[in-house]
């Protein structure tokens, strides 16, 4: 086998996990394989996404972890099967990086850094004969499609050149965070060949609420803690997730509102708004809740009242002035209900520059089982350009992962059947 692919060369456009995968699998196999990226070094996004602890993968059994790409879960599952997470942490220790399980079930090195990784790879990378080319940036096809050999334009330091070769894997990233190089440049490059590209949109991103002056300079900054989201999607299921978020000058943000964006985002799409409730209170029954309000306060006011019995203060209590009346807020039974399903009307997400990542991009439907674009043969997308989205716990960069392995062995396939 090498000696069939000696006679080949790849392009690998994009420097991310995606294209760093599909460039180990190739280099195994004695292909000569070249990464271009437009940055001025690899692996950016990867980098900054490692500065809060690397959170690499997640330990959770198979089945419940492939539900986590939603509704791309049946083109996900056959990638991340390929690489599962288990196989992804071998990998690393292969690497001398090793890793281990959080009380919350997701997997980190343990150094908790993306530097010392991303070095040891790159190290392997170019010891097996992977080139790098930095400040390269695709730009377009020099010649029609269809031809045995593809010519790409790029625009580098020298000047614009052109490279052939005979294949070419994309993994150019989604829309987010385009400061460290994802910038989608790459979809009118796309489009122009009549390859479809869904509408690239914000995916673990923030919400504005809108608030009044006073709430937004009290609590700005601060998290909500113990405590619970539920929200109806599109399709009328009624989704729940527990745990915290924090308060933003213009709404809501953090890992409890990531794990909902996807359904808060096409509600806000198809309604205009969204309104999600807050569980205040998740520990407690809604009976329990108010048993404990209609207690007899006494001289107490309202908020001491809430404090002394059920632990509503701060910010909480702060949620519960600012999406009440002021008559409601002295209903008994209205503020009890609103203590366990509060209304927060969500108006817009946040732009997708600030998202950790992107939903939308590439199809599956356009492309093979080997991710190879149907209309343009030899053609492989991977990583966040394509149409799917997933939360963050290791769920992001398990799928970039296996999707630039996916690609890079689905050129390897491409190449042994088309020949020299």
């Amino acid at each position: 086998m090498s000696i069939l692919y000696d006679r080949h060369s790849v392009a690998v456009i994009g420097g991310g996990p995606a294209g760093l995968m599909a460039a180990e699998a190739l280099v195994q196999h004695g292909v000569q394989v070249d990464v271009y990226d437009a940055m001025p070094s690899v692996g950016r996004k990867f980098l900054m996404a490692g500065k809060g602890g690397m959170n690499i993968t997640h330990s959770e059994p198979l089945d419940r972890f492939l539900t986590r790409y939603g509704k791309r879960s049946a083109q996900i599952a056959p990638l991340v099967e390929r690489f599962a997470p288990d196989a992804l942490r071998a990998w690393t220790s292969e690497l001398g990086v090793d890793t281990f399980v959080g009380s919350s079930g997701r997997v980190f090195p343990t150094d908790m850094k993306a530097a010392p990784l991303l070095r040891a790879w790159l190290h392997r990378l170019r010891e097996s004969g992977v080139r790098f080319h930095m400040r390269h940036k695709w730009v377009g096809w020099d010649t029609p499609s269809g031809r045995a050999r593809h010519a790409l334009r790029l625009l580098t330091p020298g000047g614009e050149q052109v490279l052939h070769a005979d294949a070419v894997i994309l993994a150019l990233g989604g829309g987010s965070w385009p400061r460290l190089g994802s910038d989608a440049s790459w979809v009118p490059l796309l489009t122009e060949r009549n390859i479809p590209v869904t509408p690239l949109t914000p995916s673990n991103c923030g919400f504005d609420a809108d608030w009044t002056e006073p709430f937004r300079e009290r609590f700005a900054g601060q998290p909500v803690k113990a405590v619970a989201i539920v929200v109806t999607d599109t399709d009328s299921q009624v989704l729940r997730r527990q745990g915290e978020f924090v308060i933003t000058t213009t709404g809501i943000e953090g890992s409890l509102v990531y794990a909902l964006s996807a359904a808060i985002r096409e509600r806000v799409l198809a309604d205009g708004a969204a309104v999600i409730r807050l569980d205040l209170a998740p520990g407690l029954s809604h009976e329990r809740v108010i048993d404990e309000v209609v207690r007899p306060r006494g001289s107490r006011s309202m908020s001491s009242h809430l404090q002394s019995r059920i632990g509503i203060a701060g910010v909480k209590l702060g949620l519960l002035h600012e999406c009440l009346s002021k008559k409601d807020f002295f209903d008994i039974e209205r503020v009890a209900y609103a203590i366990k399903a509060l209304p927060l009307r969500l108006v817009r997400a946040r732009p997708i520059e600030e998202a950790i990542s992107s939903a939308g991009g590439v199809p599956f439907e356009a492309l093979d089982s080997h991710l190879m674009i149907r209309e343009l043969p030899g053609v492989f997308c991977a990583g966040e350009m394509l149409d799917w989205e997933a939360p963050t716990g290791g769920y992001l960069l398990t799928a970039c992962f296996a999707s630039g392995l996916a690609a890079g062995l689905g050129a390897l396939n491409h190449l042994a059947s088309v020949g020299r």
